[in-house]
């Protein structure tokens, strides 16, 4: 559950640190104090989208963080997977910094995290109900989502769209291969050419890297030559034996300390290691002159090299970055062009898995309808229930069918009608419900639902809209009956729902300086008597009003 909210430079609340319990939370205040902006804080904190102007007029950054306590394993499980090991029964610390920049910085437990990571993990822990929720029932696309989320249907769901790919794919290759026969000859053409151009040119792996060694010699040879005939000068000496090479004067003092090692004993050793060393050069002497036997420039095979080089470019400009890719290339064209030459046969094959993989997506939608169809049926009959008692009684539910072609979502055109009012016929929702009646209907869903999605804090924004008088009343029964099995947040302008509150929280906002500050308080008994007192009556609080309010907190204990 959300035990702690703070808010730091949010809009018009320069700093609010909010405390929630189990059971039944409710916020209260006059219009414009910044009930909403909680809201949007929170959906923030949960990696919705977010905005500069969220920051406070003056301010260079904001910040929001949540703690939860009591986190669902799978939280944890999911958390571990993302690389944040947290022990059961340890607090879950989530923070979103804003800045004026645009950017968003996010930490988890104070490690640092991504908005898609915070996103990840959102839905498990919070369900948020704000105002435009209750315009989603009006679309029935949305509906059949409520169906498969009450049914537990979502891995029925998954097996079948593994395979509706699976045949999607099998049609996008028939559509390829079932090309007019112009379309083909083009590509033909075109494939040959391509395997004709690469197939010629003979490539093999590392040559390119190897021409590249060689036409780097070829133009720095002179350079090459001249440092290879200098070495070869000091190694060896010069060709009139003017001058003594480092060979002939390793072998000299080899000589010399072979002397004194015949009287030293300390000395045979390093004759020894030097005369290894002579040897030693000796040979980097013969490397060197072989080098400089075949440093003779060849021009011939200098143009090869540009010539090849050029056409591997050529090559990679077409068909890929190097050697390898363009290879790879050749082999893709070569099994495309077997494809069409021999397209009658892949067709006729592809065809019967067609028709195979077909009966099969169709078995798997026929059992995942009647799935759907049984899950209605109890769906639509427990909406019933909770609205019956949300004054409601004579609504009808009627879930609607259709076959259509399979899809993603399977073979199932489904839409909830609703009978508002006794002898009418169901008809779409758009059509016949007021907004009251929708927030009724919502929330009788999300009470249906609240077991299925088991997250454990539910947050519900002015619920209550377009309701009063009794159906206020019912409504915060009902709110107070589901925070028994889950943390309930309410964002409400009526007192009959705010009487049912376990813990009462007022929004206030004053100006100070020439700016609006808001702030949040905890409620007592007193305090939420006076609180629902001004919203039944006004700032003008009289005893009867205040008997009032005193009556509707007795009523709902």
């Amino acid at each position: 559950m959300l035990s702690q909210l703070y808010i730091k430079n949010i809009a018009v609340i320069k700093e609010a640190d909010i405390n929630f319990s189990h059971g039944f939370n409710v916020f209260t205040g006059e219009t414009g104090a910044g009930k909403t902006i909680l809201i949007n804080a929170i959906n923030a904190v949960l990696g919705e989208r977010t905005s500069r102007d969220m920051i406070r007029t003056g301010e260079s950054s904001a910040s929001i963080t949540a703690v939860f306590d009591e986190v669902p394993p799978r939280v944890l499980n999911t958390l571990a997977d993302l690389g944040y090991e947290i022990e059961a029964g340890d607090s879950l610390l989530i923070m979103r910094t804003l800045h004026q920049d645009g950017k968003t910085q996010c930490k988890i437990n104070g490690q640092p995290a991504t908005v898609s990571m915070l996103k990840n993990i959102s839905g498990m822990l919070i369900n948020v109900h704000g105002q435009h929720d209750s315009q989603q029932l009006l679309s029935a696309e949305k509906h059949l989502g409520y169906i498969d989320l009450y049914g537990g249907l979502s891995q029925a769901l998954s097996d079948y769209q593994t395979e509706f790919t699976r045949l999607r794919e099998i049609n996008d290759r028939i559509g390829e291969l079932s090309a007019d026969e112009a379309e083909k000859a083009h590509k033909t053409d075109l494939l040959i050419y391509q395997i004709n151009e690469i197939t010629e040119a003979d490539l093999t792996l590392g040559e390119e890297e190897e021409l590249v060694s060689q036409r780097r010699i070829l133009r720095n040879s002179e350079r090459i030559t001249q440092a290879l005939a200098a070495a070869l000068g000091l190694l060896s000496g010069d060709e009139n034996g003017e001058t003594t090479g480092i060979v002939e004067q390793m072998e000299a003092l080899a000589a010399q300390l072979e002397e004194a090692g015949r009287y030293m004993e300390e000395f045979a050793p390093i004759a020894a290691a030097v005369s290894s060393y002579k040897y030693e050069l000796e040979d980097c002497a013969s490397s060197v002159q072989d080098a400089l036997d075949r440093m003779d420039y060849d021009p011939e095979r200098a143009e090869y090299i540009e010539t090849r080089l050029d056409t591997i470019n050529l090559l990679k400009r077409k068909y890929g970055a190097d050697i390898p890719a363009i290879l790879e290339f050749l082999e893709r064209a070569k099994s495309e062009l077997e494809d069409i030459t021999f397209s009658e046969e892949k067709l006729a094959q592809l065809e019967q898995e067609r028709s195979k993989q077909f009966a099969r997506c169709y078995e798997l939608a026929r059992s995942l309808s009647a799935a759907r169809r049984a899950a209605a049926e109890e769906f639509t009959a427990k909406i019933q229930e909770e609205l019956q008692f949300l004054d409601m009684s004579v609504v009808r539910f009627l879930p609607v069918f259709r076959e259509k072609t399979l899809s993603a979502m399977g073979m199932d055109d489904f839409e909830l009608q609703v009978s508002i009012n006794v002898g009418e016929e169901p008809k779409p929702l758009a059509k016949i419900a007021s907004g009251g009646e929708l927030s009724r209907i919502m929330l009788a869903m999300k009470n249906v639902l609240s077991d299925r999605d088991n997250v454990g804090t539910m947050i519900f924004d002015e619920i209550d809209t377009g309701v009063s008088g009794r159906a206020a009343q019912k409504i915060g029964r009902k709110l107070h009956e589901v925070s028994a099995g889950h943390q309930v947040i309410c964002v409400t302008h009526l007192a009959q729902v705010a009487a049912y509150a376990d813990h009462h929280l007022f929004i206030s906002k004053k100006v100070q300086d020439g700016k609006t500050f808001t702030s949040v308080e905890s409620l007592g008994e007193e305090e939420g008597t006076q609180e629902l007192a001004r919203i039944i009556g006004g700032d003008l609080i009289t005893p009867a009003t205040l008997s009032a309010a005193a009556e509707l907190l007795e009523k709902s204990r």
